[in-house]
Parts: structure tokens; C-alpha cells; sequence
């Protein structure tokens, strides 16, 4: 029996969890959870039904009897310092940072969801050694897998799939909608992420993640579109074979694979279905009309505190694009205006936590401005 720590346990990533787990209850127990704001009932009801003890809540909480309840900002820190044998992130943005690091420095295990862990304090998250993560995002997963075909001394180049978003067919970004943006073709995700896979912005968060994953220089990391996001990554060796990872694009399967590793559960996702024709496309990335990857690699090569620049900025865009103060286009424009502003000008080592709030803090109050000046 697997005790597991499920953190953002009602955003997607922790509600597909909990099926899985619900589905398998001879190889999962959930013993802590936490959530964020939106939803203290539905993180309550989850308590009840999964018998948990106690919950983390940076929001005000229904009472339960029997269940202990953390409030607060900090509370998901706490909640993933519980000794278990796996913690799942599944937190969205660069509040996931704390939680990740609570997790690691009592030795759990973490099942890691959260790109900004990575993008923004991947040099702190290293310091406890890779060998304490999990994947779980689908194109690390996939990596993560296909890179049991062979050593990683062997490795020519990983490849990661991007769907290419709604607007991959689409030339004129002019005018794009929330509406628009918010329609992905193939996942089902919170609108951060969407609105990131819409920009391809995601791609280049995923970028630096591999980078700090999987110990491959920028240069040896690439990225095409699969717009039928079944491949979901591949690894080039230096032999000419490339080994890749498919299944239907459900995220059922890298979660369940990320809890249960180094065994697999049994019908975690369905398969492909190979009675009916199947055509799979691989394109090259337009850097023009998606900037935001070329972005990133520059951010990651520098290195320092410019991938927390490029996260925080994106995250005040895609905030502010949502609540129709700026333009589709402007998201990357913003967050290149601002990343240009801090090059050079941002700690070249991060040593803690507060360094990577700090350089935050000033990249969101420059992305503030910004768009301030945008929406006039």
C-alpha cells in the first residue's frame, strides 16, 4: 500500500489522480491533501470520501469532524512535509515552488506536475537530486519511459511534441478571443495552461524542465507540433534510433505511471485502438508566429533568475488576457519586454527561495506596468 500526499487535489491533475487512486484501492491510500482558494467544498468533500486526516486550504474551510484543517497560504508547504511515500504536485503556477522543496527536504518523493518548480527554482530543486522526481507532465513522462531503452550518455537529442494548440492552422492572431483560445483541440486542461499551450509558451516551460530532468544541454532539447497528441515525446539516440512514447491524450496514464513507478496499473488509460487507421503528423515549430520557445531557450541559457522573469511575466499576461485587458498577441510581446528589462539584470545564482520570490515580485510589478501602458 502507497501513501500518497495529493496537493491541488481539485484542479485537474489531483481530481484525475483521485480517480485512479479510487479505482486502485489495494495499491493507494491518500493520506494529507490540499487545494487552493477556488473550491474549500469540493477539497472537503474529497476528504470525506477518501478518509483522509488532514488538509491543507488557503482558503476558509467547512468544518468536518475527524479531519484537521490547515489554512492559509503556507498550508500546502506544510502538507507536503508529511512523511508518505509520494507526494503528487499537481499545483498550477509558481506557488507550487514551496511545496516542492517541503516535499523534498524531509526525502518524499515528488510526483511533479508543477512546471514552475523547475523553470523557476530548478537550480534549488536539484540541489536534493533528480532522483527524487517523477514526472508527470506527459512529454517528460514520455522521456521518462523511452529513456529505459538506453543510457542517457547515449542520448543525441529529446524531441517533445506540442499539439500546436487551437491556432496551428491559423495564420492571423490579430483578433483571437478568450473564447478562441480557451478551445483547445485535443487536452482538457485549466485555462492557464491552455491559453500557455495556445501561445506555445508551454512548450518552452517544458524546455527548461527538461533541461533540469533529464541533465541535457539546451541545445540537445527540441520541440515539433503533433497535432494528434498521441506521441506524446520521443529520444533520439546516438545510433540513429529514436524510441517514442504513445497513447491517447489523456493524462490518466503519466499520473498513474508517476505514482506506481517502477510498476504500472493495470488499464490506468485506454489504448490506442489499432483496428482503425491511424495517420500521426509531425511539423516543424514557426518561430516566428509562436516566439515564445526561442524565448525560453534564451531565458534557460542564461540561466540565473531569467526563468522566473519569463514565468512570472507570462503569468501576469495570460492574467490579464483573460480578463480582456490586452490582446492574444501581446501576452508573448509583454513577456519578451520584460525578459529584455532583467537580462542582466537578475541574480546570477538563486540560493533560496526568496531570491526567486524577489525576482518575481519585480518581474510582475514590470509586466503590471506593462500592460498597464498596453491597455490605455
Amino acid at each position: 500500500m502507497r501513501e500518497i500526499v495529493v496537493l491541488g487535489s481539485t484542479g485537474s491533475i489531483g481530481v484525475q489522480a483521485l480517480e485512479i487512486i479510487a479505482a486502485n484501492p489495494d495499491k493507494f491510500r491518500v493520506i494529507a491533501m490540499s487545494a487552493g482558494r477556488k473550491n474549500p467544498g469540493l477539497l472537503m468533500q474529497q476528504a470525506k470520501k477518501f478518509n483522509v486526516p488532514i488538509v491543507g486550504s488557503m482558503a476558509p474551510t467547512p468544518v468536518v469532524d475527524g479531519i484537521k484543517v490547515i489554512e492559509g497560504d503556507n498550508s500546502s508547504i506544510e502538507i507536503a512535509a508529511i512523511p508518505c511515500d509520494i507526494v503528487l504536485n499537481g499545483i498550477t503556477g509558481s506557488i507550487g515552488l514551496g511545496p516542492t522543496l517541503s516535499a523534498l527536504s524531509v526525502g518524499n518523493k515528488v510526483a511533479l506536475a508543477n512546471k514552475e518548480s523547475l523553470v523557476a527554482g530548478g537550480d534549488l530543486v536539484m540541489k536534493y537530486g533528480r532522483d527524487k522526481l517523477i514526472p508527470v507532465d506527459s512529454e517528460h513522462s514520455a522521456i521518462y519511459q523511452a529513456l529505459l531503452a538506453g543510457k542517457i550518455s547515449d542520448v543525441k537529442k529529446l524531441i517533445l511534441t506540442a499539439s500546436g494548440g487551437p491556432f496551428r492552422d491559423r495564420d492571423d492572431l490579430t483578433n483571437v478571443t478568450v473564447a478562441d483560445a480557451l478551445t483547445h483541440p485535443t487536452w482538457t486542461m485549466g485555462e492557464v495552461v491552455t491559453i500557455n499551450s495556445a501561445t506555445l509558451l508551454n512548450k518552452g516551460l517544458e524546455i527548461i524542465e527538461a533541461h533540469y530532468l533529464f541533465d541535457l544541454p539546451y541545445s540537445a532539447i527540441d520541440a515539433v507540433i503533433h497535432p494528434q497528441s498521441v506521441v506524446h515525446s520521443f529520444v533520439e539516440f546516438v545510433d540513429g534510433s529514436t524510441i517514442a512514447q504513445a497513447s491517447p491524450p489523456n493524462m490518466k496514464g503519466p499520473i498513474a505511471y508517476a505514482l506506481a513507478y517502477p510498476e504500472r496499473i493495470n488499464k490506468a488509460c485506454n489504448p490506442i485502438d489499432w483496428s482503425k487507421p491511424n495517420t500521426w503528423q509531425f511539423l516543424p515549430i514557426d518561430s516566428k508566429k509562436y516566439p515564445a520557445i526561442d524565448l525560453a531557450r534564451k531565458c534557460g541559457e542564461l540561466g540565473g533568475g531569467l526563468p522566473a522573469v519569463f514565468n512570472a511575466a507570462n503569468e501576469v499576461a495570460v492574467a490579464a488576457f483573460l480578463a480582456g485587458q490586452i490582446k492574444f498577441t501581446a501576452i508573448i510581446e509583454s513577456v519578451e519586454k520584460v525578459v529584455d528589462s532583467f537580462t542582466g539584470n537578475t541574480p546570477t545564482t538563486i540560493r533560496d527561495i526568496s531570491d526567486v520570490s524577489a525576482v518575481e515580485q519585480g518581474a510582475r510589478m514590470k509586466a503590471q506596468e506593462l500592460i498597464k501602458e498596453l491597455a490605455k
